[in-house]
């Protein structure tokens, strides 16, 4: 029995996410499929976390324990033959029986892509948020740190969540201009549903002079999802790694 982990990338355009669900595409059920084919039986993957419709990847991660006589190197080239072409197993490595892809992450890191012009672009249509507002950037970036440290996030989870724990730590983050593009680029021990697409929906109307960057330590304090930000579309966010 070897157990596997897949870093994986993917173009959540026309996925339903990541996990499996009846009656939806899922990235998670077209590498499931793929795996079948070239493992011969039913084979159930472990992810790291779930995305969301439309929400992409850079390096998800999953694992998957079976017995099989393919070399482990060569199934990112026999699998990506198998799955669809929006997505792409970039490695495929031999790991200890008890890893899980899950429960063993120690933290992830996202990028969120902000397309700010005048005019729509076609082709960051579903990769970047379109916003044309005029956006103060200077006052965007001295607000991203009052977001570094641990802090209760409740209010930038997303309403009608049932979890208890709502703590996390942000180690890094960081806003900067990349052509056209502004990125966001963030790393935690662990991110609540929604948080990284409403922290960003915060920031921009930080931007656009709707909220003060001043009062972010007071909306974070406030626990109060009615006090933060609008919530950001999903096409700007990019799950970029996962650290073990």
């Amino acid at each position: 029995m070897k157990n596997v982990k897949l870093i994986i990338e993917y173009d959540g355009t026309n996925f339903s996410g990541w996990q499996m669900q009846p009656n939806a595409r899922t990235v998670q059920e077209e590498i499931e499929k793929g795996l079948k084919k070239i493992i011969k039986k039913e084979v159930k993957i472990n992810g790291s976390g779930r995305t969301d419709a439309g929400v992409h990847a850079l390096g998800q991660v999953a694992n998957f324990k079976e017995t099989f006589s393919i070399p482990i190197q060569k199934i990112p080239l026999a699998l990506n033959a198998m799955i669809p072409e929006d997505i792409s197993i970039k490695e495929a490595i031999e790991v200890p029986e008890n890893f899980h892809a899950r429960y063993h992450a120690k933290g992830k890191r996202y990028i969120y892509k902000i397309y700010n012009g005048q005019l729509r672009s076609a082709l960051l249509k579903n990769h970047a948020y379109f916003t044309s507002y005029t956006l103060n950037v200077e006052k965007m970036k001295k607000a991203t740190a009052y977001f570094i440290g641990e802090h209760d996030f409740k209010a930038f989870m997303a309403s009608r969540t049932s979890i208890k724990n709502t703590v996390r730590t942000i180690q890094d983050i960081r806003l900067y201009e990349q052509e056209e593009l502004l990125i966001l680029d963030i790393k935690g021990n662990g991110f609540l549903y929604n948080m990284v697409r409403i922290m960003t929906g915060t920031l921009v109307d930080i931007g656009r002079g709707r909220i003060d960057e001043k009062d972010l330590p007071n909306i974070i304090k406030s626990c109060s999802r009615e006090s933060a930000g609008h919530t950001a579309p999903p096409q700007g966010l990019y799950l970029a790694e996962v650290y073990y």
